[in-house]
């Protein structure tokens, strides 16, 4: 599901409206702030739709949900990256890229896969942000509208 080009590579979610797939994202936003296990707090941003690959945007959609998570202390973020590759394979989740991304600061990122929720996460940890924080950005898979409804865009 993730860095996918085409609408072939980006798996089938199901039937839903928009609304109650945005609703499926916080849910799974909400099972990783849990998974995180450390005291913070979570930007308040709602889910977006966007198109998915080449489908007819008319029927086809996928779910976001950007959200940055913040620690109550700068330190408590030290190992959360490592616990949460042992944790999200626990959970159903597959971690399929761990490490450092190519910015100049190198910040640890994952990426997981959830194929029964056909949702993807990826996870950045800004060490050097001011205040250090975890950027999570969850994508679903493409849903398609319920008969004779319109994909909703929010």
């Amino acid at each position: 599901m993730t860095d996918t080009d085409s609408s072939d590579d980006i798996p089938t979610a199901g039937v839903s409206t928009s609304e109650e797939a945005a609703d499926e994202a916080a849910k799974v936003s909400s099972e990783i702030y849990d998974l995180i296990g450390i005291e913070g707090k979570a930007s308040n941003t709602g889910a977006g739709v966007t198109e998915c690959g080449g489908k007819d945007p008319e029927k086809y959609f996928q779910v976001f949900h950007p959200w940055t998570f913040t620690p109550a202390s700068a330190d408590q973020l030290d190992g959360v990256m490592a616990r949460l590759k042992e944790e999200l394979p626990k959970h159903g989740w597959k971690v399929v890229d761990y490490g450092p991304d190519t910015s100049k600061n190198k910040n640890l990122s994952l990426t997981a896969d959830n194929d029964a929720k056909k949702y993807s996460v990826k996870i950045a940890h800004f060490s050097k942000d001011t205040p250090p924080n975890l950027n999570l950005m969850v994508v679903s898979g493409c849903y398609q509208v319920p008969e004779g409804q319109k994909v909703e865009r929010f």
